[in-house]
């Protein structure tokens, strides 16, 4: 199994739940030292684990990565496109080259991935495609972020149709409320703020990226074989509310 963005997180997360059922992985990160941290830990618990330290964006860093896997593996079962990010700023004030790091962090290094891994991919294989919330709702201050993240789960929709004959799934999982290093500061820049009256989600949280990857992992077994094209929502209820909050004092709902 393949998992960019593998290095700390939602990518360390997977990768550690993954290789605890018995897969072997293979992940891939700029951030080598905590890479190597957490290749270290799956190793110790008797994981199978490989690790690329290189940027996704760049297209020799994933045919790399793929080579990898299939040299050490002999196959790829499962690829998990993690690796992603984003900072605030209103839309006008986001440079070119600003615009085109948010596209290739978000977008094109998933084409990328997916591309290189294809040729390797057999029946029964599983893409997931970690997007978010902001896929599915506004957002001010991370419109491209935003845009980008809804291209990809639009895109796992059309490859999920495209692969269904060669019977590779294809789907997404949306995360929300899940606090992870890469996050960091991300409220306090854009000026969101909790109301201590109330909860921003239903489900008392916040979550873990252990949320996410248990609701990855399931996508990528058998356990989910009649499952593509669609997108788990792993956000406490974030999605569902779409607005509604919950008052802590009673458990009632307002907007």
């Amino acid at each position: 199994m393949l998992v960019t963005g593998g290095a700390r997180g939602i990518g360390a997360a997977t990768a550690s739940a993954a290789a605890a059922m018995g897969a072997a992985v293979v992940l891939v990160d700029r951030l080598g030292d905590v890479l190597s941290h957490t290749a270290a830990s799956i190793a110790l618990s008797g994981g199978h684990v490989a690790t690329v330290v290189g940027d996704v964006r760049d297209p020799a860093t994933v045919e790399a990565t793929v080579d990898l896997a299939i040299g050490r593996f002999g196959r790829i079962d499962g690829v998990v496109n993690n690796a992603g990010g984003g900072f605030w700023a209103p839309f006008e004030r986001v440079s070119a080259k600003g615009q085109a790091a948010l596209v290739d962090e978000n977008f094109t290094q998933v084409t990328h991935v997916v591309r290189a891994a294809l040729p390797h991919l057999g029946r029964g294989a599983s893409i997931v495609n970690v997007t978010s919330i902001e896929a599915h709702r506004a957002g001010p201050g991370f419109a491209l972020y935003s845009a980008m993240k809804a291209a990809v789960e639009n895109l796992s929709k059309s490859l999920a149709l495209e692969l269904a004959a060669r019977g590779i799934r294809v789907n997404c999982v949306a995360p929300d409320m899940i606090p992870t290093p890469g996050d960091e500061g991300l409220a306090a820049d854009s000026g969101a703020l909790l109301d201590d009256a109330y909860s921003p989600q239903p489900l008392d949280g916040p979550g873990q990226p252990e949320d996410v990857a248990h609701a990855i992992c399931y996508l990528l077994t058998d356990l989910a074989r009649f499952v593509t094209g669609s997108t788990i929502h792993v956000d406490g209820g974030t999605f569902a509310a779409s607005g509604w909050r919950r008052r802590l004092a009673d458990d009632s709902y307002s907007l």
